[in-house]
């Protein structure tokens, strides 16, 4: 049987939750107010493209077993990148995407230290028994602003604007059906159908006006779709959310909710959905709390946040990694999504 692929996914893809009416909202811990036009949103802390391919190439200088593949260019010519670990093709294999969204860069900036941690002693023991892969910044040219429409009522200060579509207007988290962007294709051409992979994290944010329980969320999480997955590939989806709810919802700052229930309209073109049904991949969306940059400031986070989401990522990647590795994932209870409360939107 064709090895189980599982998928997260941090997106802000699915439409999740409803509002509710007005009560008392606390801050999770960790969890900085949401931007509201308060402060000054700077992206410049945040990698660049040609900063992130400078780290990567690095890197790989560094790391025995980190390898670079372009696997294509995006709309206005940048190249994707592939970061491979690939010890044993007979392993089970866990990929990463970062930045389907441009807008949504903490996912980026948490790969990248995940992945400066794999070339230490801290993941001793993971790269012998699992493969893993990442494509960080995969909507280059959105997370640089370089786009063919305007931007001037987005909410950061300086030069660069992120943007939640790609160079085209597309919305690349969308287009997994139809495959008409370069960006798509150069992900099913040249890395879902050319390696063999078992679990996939798709890591993105949503607006910062997501709650649980009188407080904002930290992230949510959502499996791939019950209705179109087949069931074991359902099993495993339901079971990489259990190892990621469980690293971080203990945390101070962890305060994890369902991005959206029992799903929302079915959709091929989304990644959570179409990857777990075309490619029998077990996928989960991951979503971290507010936006890097947006026109709509209720959707953007402060940057009181940053350490906190950034290490989020960096823990739900190296827990799924250890897990797969040590065949961990396989035992986990997956009763807790039956209880896992819905997140609900903050009215305005």
């Amino acid at each position: 049987m064709k090895k189980q692929l599982v998928s997260i996914a941090l997106t802000g893809t699915i439409l999740a939750g409803g509002s509710f009416a007005d009560m008392a909202f606390v801050q999770a811990a960790g969890n900085g107010p949401d931007y509201q036009g308060h402060e000054t949103i700077n992206t410049s802390i945040l990698h660049t493209y040609s900063e992130m391919v400078d780290y990567l190439e690095k890197q790989e200088k560094k790391q025995t077993y980190m390898e670079l593949e372009v696997i294509g260019k995006t709309v206005k010519g940048r190249d994707m990148h592939l970061v491979k670990y690939m010890q044993n093709p007979k392993n089970p294999t866990i990929l990463y995407i970062t930045q389907q969204h441009g807008d949504e860069a903490l996912t980026t900036e948490g790969a990248l230290d995940f992945i400066k941690q794999l070339g230490t002693g801290k993941t001793k023991g993971i790269l012998e028994n699992v493969n893993i892969l990442f494509i960080p910044m995969y909507n280059a040219d959105g997370a640089m602003g370089d786009v063919n429409y305007e931007l001037e009522d987005y909410a950061a200060s300086g030069d660069r604007h992120l943007t939640r579509l790609n160079a085209n207007g597309a919305d690349l988290n969308r287009d997994h059906e139809e495959k008409t962007q370069p960006e798509t294709q150069a992900l099913h051409n040249n890395v879902l159908q050319k390696y063999d992979i078992d679990y996939m994290i798709d890591l993105h944010h949503q607006g910062a006006q997501w709650v649980k329980d009188g407080k904002y969320v930290s992230g949510a999480i959502f499996p791939s779709h019950p209705d179109h997955t087949a069931p074991e590939v359902l099993q495993g989806s339901k079971q990489l959310g259990a190892v990621v709810y469980d690293a971080i919802e203990p945390k101070g700052w962890g305060h994890l909710a369902n991005y959206a229930g029992k799903g929302s309209a079915y959709d091929n073109g989304i990644s959570v959905y179409g990857l777990a049904h075309d490619y029998g991949i077990s996928t989960l969306l991951f979503e971290m709390r507010g936006t890097a940059d947006n026109a709509n400031d209720f959707e953007v986070l402060g940057q009181k946040s940053n350490g906190y989401l950034k290490k989020q990522a960096v823990i739900a990647m190296d827990s799924a990694a250890r897990a797969v590795a040590d065949g961990t994932i396989n035992e986990k209870d997956i009763s807790f999504w039956d209880d896992l409360p819905v997140q609900e939107e903050r009215p305005y």
